[in-house]
Parts: structure tokens; C-alpha cells; sequence
């Protein structure tokens, strides 16, 4: 409020102080101009016409004063009844207070006067004056203009002030009672958008945004607690179960050994669980984002794909690698290798007897695709999107090895490259896509350095 008034208050001012210097300007040319004409009257014509010419003007009752004396100050002519005592040593423009009577009758009224004076040659004196009431009058209603702006702009940011501020109070308290319930434990609870884009808008958005994430991530940590009590509880229930009983039997060495081998296995599920966890942390942390280097896409995918392949020969799949040179993406090296490791066993989990996996790498200007593709079952549609959350299984049964994090980690290191991860149909069968930022220039400089030094 203080802030527009002092705004109304300038501008009204300035106007003012602009019209006045217009008037007063006007008023000094046009002076200027009648002191230039009667001088010019005097050069020509002499005493006299000058003396005929100030009286003729002067008889006029209007706004102009005028007044010619001798050397000796005595008046020829002019409505003026004497030269003004204080002029001399005032220079060419004075003001004066005149007191005058309309026609002789009624009352005396003083009018302010912008006079100037002139000395003629033979030492005579002339006075030109103009009354100043209009500069008088625009004074008087420009105050009153600014005493009206003023308490209209008092009155109006008054209004102004409170409608606003109860409006963002309003928003404010929405935000903080909406805060209130998610800390209370519904963090469903979302901030109303009003769709005007203005600044609560944006706001409402990226708390949204923030809330979403969260919500998710606590829904993924319920669902890890839940799965991974279901997933270790065979494991380790089934590992007690073995040594108690080999604790309970006398000792045999055959079946001791046999105890430990299983006590074994079930230990190794538990400890790959908690590793995938950990990797998949790691990853949505970006810890080891600081090691990315120009990796060969094409080289570790083929190493991945050659690991695999006793065990694709053993189910009778036939495991195919297509690659091209010049793959090369910066990537954290134990991370993307475990991602594509992953992805050839999900394919050789889930492909039948005679079936076939394809694993290609593809260099596309500025990016490089990884493309996994396999003759499955694949997965439904609607499913997908869901499947790279962390211990999601759509085997009910789960026959199959596993606990349900190949993919969640597949995603997880996705996002930390750069990469876009894509589901497809194959017909039949599964196609998982990661399309990765080709490296840079000076990257594939020094990666082709560090190649030629080795």
C-alpha cells in the first residue's frame, strides 16, 4: 500500500511540475514577444506612438499589465500606478503582487503577476506583465487531484492488500494442512493446482512431484519388506531346518558334507538377494557415477553373451550376438555389465527348449542400443511397466529361481546412464531395448589413447 501511494504521489507530482514549466514557459514567450513589439514600435515611431500603443493596451480588462516611466521612474502610461520598488537590481524577470479593482467597482482582489522589464534607449523604462492565475488555479487542482489520487490509492491498496494476502494465506494454509495429513501418514494427499500457472502453481507442482516420488518409494520399501521376508524366509527356514537336523543325527561324513553343500546353497541365494539390493541402491544413488568411463558396449555385451552360453547350450537355446565397433558410452563398468548379465538370464529363464536369444548392439549416430530379444512368453502389456520395480514376480508359483530384482536393477542402472529402457513384443517373446548417449568426442579420443598406450 505504502508502495503504490508512493507511486500515485510521484507520478500526480511530476504532471504537475511538467504543465506548470509548460505554462510558465508560455507564459514568458508571449511577454517576450509584446516587450520585442513595443520596443520594435518605439525604434520606429518615437515616444509618442510607444506612450498611445501602452495606453490602448492597457485600457483592455484583461490578464496583461503594462507600465512606461521616464528616466526618472515618473509613469507615462500603463494600468500600473508606479514602478515596483524592489525591481531595480532584480534583473529581467521579476514577480509582483498587483492589487486591482474590476472596472473601478467591487472589490480589490491581488493577482500574482510575471513581469519583464525593459530599458529603452533615452533611459525610459517599460514593463510587461502577464497574471499567473491559471498556474494559480492548476496549483489549486492538482493538490486536490493528488489529495484524492493519494486517498484513493491509500483506500484501493488497502483492499488490494488484504484480498491478496488472505488469497496467499488461504493457499498457504491448504499447503500447510495438506503437509499436516502426509506427515500424519496419508501420502496420498496431494496440493491443489488451480491451473493458473502462477508461482503456488508451479510450486503445487514440483511438491507434487516430489510427494509422488516419494509415495512410490515408500510403497517400493513396504513391498521389498514384504518380498523379502517371503523370498529369505525358504532360504534361511530351510538352511535352520538342515543344520538342526545334522546337529540331531550322529555325525556321517557323507551326510554332513551333503548338509553343507545345501546350507551352502540357501546362504548363496541369500547373499545374491542382498547383492542386488545393494547394486540396485548403489545405482538410484548414483554412487559410482563419478567412475563412468568410455566403455566398448560391444565388448561387454559379447563377454556377457559368452558367459551364457554353456547354459543356453545345456537348455538348447540357441544364443546369437550381433555387435558393431564404435559402440562406445561412458558407463560405470561393473554396473552395465551386471545390468546386461541380467537381462540374458531373465531371456534364458523364461525361453523354452529350441527357442532362441538375441543379443545385438547398434550405433545410431548419437546413440547406441543394446537390444535383448528372446522367444518367451514374454510379458503382458500391462505388466511392464510394473515388472522394473524391485521383487515383482509375475510367477505366482515361483518355480523359477530368482527374487524378482534382475529387472528393477536393470532399470535402476538405466537411469543413472542416461539410458531409455523399452519393453516390447517380440511375437513371441520379449524385446528389452536400452538406448545409451553415445560418448563424446574428446571421449572417444582418449578412450583410443588409452587403447593405443595398452
Amino acid at each position: 500500500m505504502i508502495l503504490f501511494g508512493t507511486s500515485v504521489l510521484g507520478l500526480l507530482a511530476f504532471i504537475y511540475l511538467s504543465t506548470v514549466a509548460v505554462i510558465d514557459r508560455q507564459t514568458e514567450d508571449t511577454i517576450d514577444a509584446e516587450v520585442r513589439g513595443l520596443a520594435e514600435q518605439y525604434r520606429e515611431q518615437g515616444l509618442a506612438r510607444l506612450i498611445d500603443v501602452v495606453r490602448l493596451r492597457s485600457s483592455v480588462d484583461g490578464s496583461d499589465y503594462y507600465l512606461l516611466t521616464d528616466p526618472n521612474l515618473t509613469p507615462l502610461a500603463g494600468n500600473l500606478v508606479a514602478w515596483p520598488k524592489d525591481a531595480e537590481g532584480a534583473g529581467d524577470w521579476i514577480r509582483l503582487t498587483v492589487h486591482r479593482q474590476s472596472q473601478g467597482q467591487g472589490p480589490t482582489t491581488s493577482r500574482d503577476v510575471r513581469a519583464q522589464l525593459f530599458t529603452l534607449s533615452g533611459g525610459y523604462r517599460l514593463l510587461v506583465g502577464r497574471d499567473t492565475h491559471e498556474r494559480t488555479n492548476l496549483r489549486d487542482i492538482v493538490i486536490k487531484a493528488l489529495g484524492w489520487s493519494l486517498a484513493a490509492a491509500l483506500a484501493l491498496g488497502l483492499v488490494g492488500g488484504i484480498v491478496l494476502s488472505r488469497r496467499m494465506l488461504r493457499r498457504v494454509e491448504h499447503v500447510a494442512v495438506t503437509s499436516q495429513g502426509i506427515m500424519a501418514g496419508d501420502l496420498s494427499r496431494r496440493i491443489a493446482v488451480t491451473g493458473t500457472g502462477d508461482e503456488f502453481d508451479r510450486l503445487a507442482t514440483s511438491l507434487n512431484a516430489m510427494l509422488d516420488q516419494i509415495e512410490r518409494l515408500m510403497t517400493g520399501m513396504r513391498l521389498a519388506t514384504d518380498s523379502l521376508a517371503h523370498d529369505l524366509r525358504s532360504p534361511l527356514t530351510r538352511l535352520r531346518g538342515r543344520i538342526e537336523l545334522a546337529l540331531r543325527q550322529p555325525p556321517h561324513a557323507a551326510r554332513d558334507r551333503e548338509a553343507l553343500a545345501d546350507v551352502l546353497r540357501q546362504a548363496e541365494v541369500a547373499l545374491s538377494t542382498f547383492d542386488s539390493l545393494m547394486k540396485i541402491a548403489m545405482a538410484e544413488a548414483g554412487i559410482g557415477a563419478a567412475d563412468l568411463r568410455v566403455v566398448d558396449l560391444s565388448g561387454t555385451a559379447a563377454d556377457a553373451a559368452e558367459l551364457y552360453e554353456p547354459v543356453a547350450e545345456e537348455r538348447e537355446i540357441r544364443l546369437c550376438v550381433s555387435t558393431q565397433p564404435g559402440a562406445f558410452i561412458r558407463a560405470q563398468p561393473e554396473l552395465l555389465a551386471q545390468a546386461i548379465t541380467n537381462l540374458i538370464d531373465n531371456a534364458v529363464k523364461n525361453t523354452p527348449s529350441g527357442g532362441q536369444i538375441r543379443v545385438a548392439v547398434e550405433a545410431r549416430r548419437s546413440v547406441v542400443l543394446l537390444c535383448v530379444a528372446d522367444t518367451g512368453r514374454g510379458i503382458p502389456e500391462a505388466d511392464r511397466a510394473r515388472v522394473l520395480d524391485r521383487f515383482v514376480r509375475l510367477e505366482e508359483s515361483r518355480s523359477t529361481p530368482g527374487a524378482g530384482l534382475g529387472l528393477a536393477l536393470v532399470s535402476a542402472v538405466a537411469r543413472m546412464h542416461g539410458a531409455r529402457l523399452s519393453l516390447e513384443d517380440a511375437a513371441p517373446g520379449l524385446r528389452v531395448t536400452l538406448r545409451f548417449p553415445m560418448a563424446r568426442e574428446p571421449d572417444l579420443a582418449a578412450a583410443g589413447r588409452a587403447v593405443a598406450s595398452a
